[in-house]
């Protein structure tokens, strides 16, 4: 019987759409709830240390991606590293944060639906659109990403018309005097793991390396690219948010649709250009559940072909897309599209994100000590910029300790039992195991 691959469809264009739209939703929603933590001072220094740490991460993860371009991203590049273990928790935590973000944008799009047409309740409007996306992705890999293309290219023009319309409502002496506190460092550490939401998932593109026409080439250009584009509208976002002289913080702070809700106090509830915002806020949610959605199903792919995860999530069908990956995978996403909590959901997310930078930001020491004649298509000059990426990926990494401990234990409860999970399958299965790279390369 022929042997299925995944279909090479994706160009540079293609893979940027996928990258940038996997993140654009957080421009629309999720990074707003740091408000609750701390004012506009406390805000720009947590926006700036994550910045940083996206902007270099990417820079290694690009090294990374082209040096080993699987569909398992960070399990292939843990895995060569540091053994299976690691790999495992790479691809488990790619998996969590995923999982747990496509219902909070899911949450979002039901939000922005309800306040465009009232009559539509929010959580119909999030299943309905959790579902259609999942049948878009089971189309193939190549209608998906001109999906994505279209979708994202809307999204863009939206956060340039919510700029456009709210710059000049900006009182720029009223962002730093601000009545509320920025509750000093702790406020700081509170509010980075909603502003890492203006970036989360911006690794997703490395999971469509197996689908790009020359990934060794295009990785890096959309990588770049991407998160160029992604910073110029997550400050543009922030500053039009937080400096609109009508703007109640507070109470941007308890919404899921922020854009909207801060125009509306410029224009009206009932204006047309409010409503504009918010439809064009759709698109960026769904680009963002779209986009991840092709991680997530990538990613349980490539985890189930190398023997992490049960072998049927590893069958293509005829147009070389996981099926069954990406059906079963949704199906845990829509159980929290029905039950989840935004916040709380955007959290978790993060936990899982933090902990696949980890590993990806090690796994680059480790290949230039270990491989160094490892085939580098894109190689960094020195490890200055992977230094910058490890001490604020560390930062990150505090102010999710500091801030979300009761979360954090939910979340080690359920790495304890991915762990478990992982002993007893690697000692039932341990002949039959193939690595990420070497089962890439069969």
């Amino acid at each position: 019987m022929e042997e299925k691959n995944l279909n090479k469809a994706l160009t540079p264009v293609k893979l940027w759409a996928i990258i940038v739209g996997a993140v654009v939703s957080g421009m629309y929603f999720g990074w707003n709830y740091l408000f609750e933590k701390t004012n506009f001072t406390g805000a720009l220094i947590a926006t700036f240390i994550v910045t940083l740490f996206y902007v270099s991460f990417v820079f290694c993860y690009s090294e990374l991606a082209t040096a080993i371009p699987s569909a398992a991203g960070p399990t292939a590049y843990a895995e060569k590293s540091f053994g299976k273990f690691a790999g495992f928790i790479a691809g488990f935590s790619i998996l969590l944060e995923y999982i747990f973000a496509t219902p909070g944008i899911a949450l979002s799009i039901g939000a922005y639906v309800h306040g465009l047409l009232p009559v539509i309740p929010a959580n119909i409007a999030a299943i309905t659109a959790f579902c259609i996306f999942v049948f878009i992705n089971i189309k193939g890999i190549e209608s998906a990403a001109i999906v994505s293309v279209i979708v994202t290219a809307v999204a863009i023009l939206g956060v340039a018309v919510y700029f456009i319309l709210g710059i000049p409502t900006v009182d720029v002496h009223g962002l730093f005097s601000s009545g509320a506190s920025m509750n000093g460092m702790h406020g700081i550490f509170a509010a980075i793991p909603f502003v890492v939401w203006f970036y989360l998932a911006v690794e997703s593109g490395a999971m469509g390396a197996e689908e790009c026409k020359n990934p060794q080439k295009d990785i890096p250009k959309a990588f770049i690219s991407g998160i160029g584009a992604l910073v110029v509208m997550a400050v543009a976002v922030l500053i039009v948010t937080a400096g609109n002289s009508a703007a109640d913080l507070s109470a941007v702070a308890s919404t899921d649709n922020p854009l909207p809700a801060i125009l509306s106090k410029v224009y009206g509830e009932n204006s047309f250009l409010v409503k504009l915002v918010g439809f064009f806020g759709l698109f960026g949610l769904a680009a963002s559940l779209h986009g991840i959605m092709i991680g997530y199903s990538r990613q349980a792919y490539a985890m189930s072909r190398s023997g992490y995860l049960p072998k049927a999530l590893s069958n293509l069908d005829k147009n070389g897309t996981p099926v069954f990956a990406l059906v079963s995978t949704s199906l845990i996403g829509l159980f929290f599209v029905i039950t989840g909590n935004v916040g709380s959901l955007v959290v978790f997310s993060c936990i899982g994100s933090s902990v696949m930078a980890v590993l990806s930001i090690a796994s680059w020491f480790v290949l230039r000590k270990t491989e160094p004649s490892l085939a580098r298509p894109y190689r960094l000059k020195s490890a200055l910029i992977p230094t910058i990426a490890a001490i604020t990926c560390a930062v990150v990494v505090v102010a999710l300790v500091v801030s979300q401990a009761s979360l954090l234990f939910l979340a080690a409860i359920v790495y304890a039992a991915a762990i478990l999970y992982y002993l007893v399958k690697d000692k039932v299965f341990a002949n039959g195991f193939v690595s990420a790279e070497n089962e890439m390369e069969a």
